[in-house]
């Protein structure tokens, strides 16, 4: 189980992207789906994305879920939230970038606070780990049997880059003895709620993590932890990247007109894309 991390309003900050996503949306396993296809509609190297508090309609996710796909591989966006995903309109409560974050005032940043942590906390409660994780093991297992589909990488953001992770434990048994759920390489980026050493333990598969130094969501000692715990997992492959001066959400939601965010979010998304050319070929 998480351990329960505070939230802050970081969680939903960002800017929202120019661009129009390619793809087209199915019903796969029950759930609605976006899905982009690569060149020549091959499932041969398969990646799912599970998404932070915005969901499955949030246009960067697409849009990034596009270059994927231009990239080869064939990409999906699941409802894992059931259409109870948070509206984009946080955004303007929200933690901003850096440079605006460091401008505000004490009573703009306790008003943030309060209006995010109010939402938040019920909204954590109705999609707390009994609720999703068995939703999260159903689409992958429906991923699985769709012909052509071979390997299966997941990558995940902030609240949705935990089960990404989880994912990472491998393919588990049910009681009826049926496989559940695990993928053949994971990459997250600035990931929320994680227990560690608990979430990282049983990971099993190729995982690589994209974590900014300025995340308060995911702070220096955690991160020190994640990193020390994970240099003793010797047969594991893996990597972790720190991004400086990036705060939470930086590699979905960071701000274009900063050549420094921009710069950060173009290298997460190539580190993601290189991790799964590895690991998914």
């Amino acid at each position: 189980m998480s351990t329960g991390v505070g939230v802050s309003s970081c969680c939903i900050s960002g800017k929202v992207q120019e661009g129009t996503p390619k793809g087209h949306v199915e019903t796969i396993g029950g759930l609605n789906t976006y899905v982009s296809e690569p060149e020549g509609g091959s499932k041969a190297k398969t990646v799912i994305f599970f998404t932070d508090i915005l969901g499955w309609e949030f246009k960067n996710t697409r849009l990034l879920a596009d270059n994927y796909a231009k990239a080869g591989f064939y990409a999906y966006i699941p409802d894992i939230q059931n259409g109870d995903s948070l509206p984009v309109s946080f955004l303007d409560n929200a933690e901003p970038n850096l440079k605006t974050k460091e401008q505000l005032t004490m009573i703009d940043s306790v008003k943030n606070t309060a209006i995010v942590g109010s939402t938040m906390a019920p909204w954590l409660i109705t999609h707390r780990e009994s609720v999703s994780r068995p939703i999260v093991d159903g689409f992958v297992n429906a991923v699985r049997q769709i012909p052509g589909t071979n390997k299966i990488g997941a990558i995940g953001f902030c609240w949705g880059a935990r089960y990404a992770i989880l994912q990472a434990h491998g393919r588990k048994e049910s009681e009826s003895g049926s496989d559940v759920g695990g993928v053949d390489a994971v990459y997250v980026c600035h990931p929320s709620l994680v227990a560690v050493p608990g979430d990282f333990d049983p990971v099993t598969k190729p995982l690589s993590m994209a974590l900014g130094t300025k995340d308060s969501l995911l702070d220096q000692k955690k991160r020190a932890q994640i990193i020390d715990f994970m240099a003793k997992k010797m047969d594991v492959p893996h990597e972790i990247r720190l991004y400086e001066d990036q705060v939470h959400g930086f590699a979905l939601r960071g701000d274009w007109s900063s050549e420094k965010d921009k710069k950060a979010m173009d290298d997460a998304e190539a580190q993601g894309i290189e991790w799964f050319q590895k690991y998914l070929s």
